[in-house]
């Protein structure tokens, strides 16, 4: 989430009570969690684990929760005990939770063509283009952005919170949840299904470029970016900081887990399950993924086994 203005650290370091190493003079011009993380922006960690990476990401300022690590140059560190309540102070203080007064709110702005059909919501400062068709039963959450020519079906809900939690063994509630300030933007000419669910990115971008069209049923986790005239089935499930590059295929019931990459021109087979990342230009079968002719070489020795194993022993 990028500030409205850069805000100093000095002013950041008030509102949460933060002792500062390193230069208090400089900005900070927004706030991201370590998947998106761009420089200028604020970073939150509170586990020894993820430290290094932490300061050494493109963040240049870290809420943290020790003193014992040392200091990048050009970088500034807000020493806190608690380093997810002050990420959340922040989040609540420029992106606080509004209740909707209306289905349709004030701000939203659609282009020339537009339709918008009945019973559909659209939150705050949303934004629609020209030509697009909306379907009955949607939901366009607070800051999405839709390009133009685009079509959405009926019940498919963008925007809502991702399934994101901070997690400590040491306190009542295991789950704490991580407030959501990013958004979601489908850019143009995009077609996505009846029953979609796409989450907004935690304090970054989910995403669907140019030409890309989904089926009925599918889910996209928060802060993904699926490219450009990709093409995705039913019931196709992807987790959270997946990117998904340029002509993709994805077909149904295909689960892909979370912070990877799938290279281009990639086709994915029904009910395949991606665990890492994986090239493009190549067809995936399997759990875990595999190329699709290995897979099938596979099957055919495992229907050999009876046949084998009745020449070793003799039968």
């Amino acid at each position: 989430m990028k500030f409205p203005s850069p805000v100093s650290i000095a002013t950041i370091a008030e509102m949460i009570n933060a002792e500062t190493i390193g230069n208090t003079a400089l900005q900070a011009t927004g706030i991201n969690e370590i998947n998106r993380v761009e420089a200028g922006d604020l970073v939150f960690v509170d586990h020894p684990k993820y430290y290094e990476k932490c300061l050494k990401s493109n963040a240049t300022h870290i809420i943290i929760n020790t003193k014992n690590v040392e200091l990048p140059e050009g970088k500034t560190l807000l020493i806190v005990a608690e380093p997810f309540e002050a990420y959340l102070k922040i989040i609540n203080f420029f992106r606080p939770f509004k209740k909707p007064e209306n289905a349709l709110s004030d701000s939203f702005e659609a282009g020339e063509g537009t339709v918008i059909m009945p019973n559909v919501f659209i939150g705050e400062h949303v934004k629609i283009g020209k030509h697009c068709i909306i379907h009955p039963g949607v939901v366009l959450h607070d800051y999405t952005e839709i390009g133009d020519h685009v079509i959405i079906q009926a019940g498919t809900i963008i925007g809502s919170d991702a399934f994101y939690y901070n997690t400590k063994k040491n306190r009542d509630v295991w789950y704490k949840k991580m407030a959501s300030c990013g958004n979601v933007v489908i850019e143009d000419d995009v077609e996505i299904g009846a029953g979609c669910t796409i989450d907004r990115g935690v304090t970054s971008t989910t995403r669907l470029r140019r030409g890309t069209k989904l089926d009925n049923l599918i889910h996209i986790g928060h802060d993904t970016i699926v490219g450009k005239n990709c093409l995705i089935a039913a019931q196709v499930v992807i987790a959270g900081a997946v990117t998904i590059e340029d002509g993709v295929v994805i077909w149904g019931q295909a689960a892909v887990n979370k912070t990877l990459t799938i290279g281009e021109n990639a086709v994915i087979l029904g009910k395949t399950g991606v665990v890492a990342s994986i090239a493009g230009n190549k067809v995936y079968w399997g759990t875990p993924a595999v190329e699709a002719s290995a897979k099938k070489r596979e099957l055919v020795w495992i229907k050999r086994i009876p046949e084998l194993w009745n020449k070793v022993m003799g039968e």
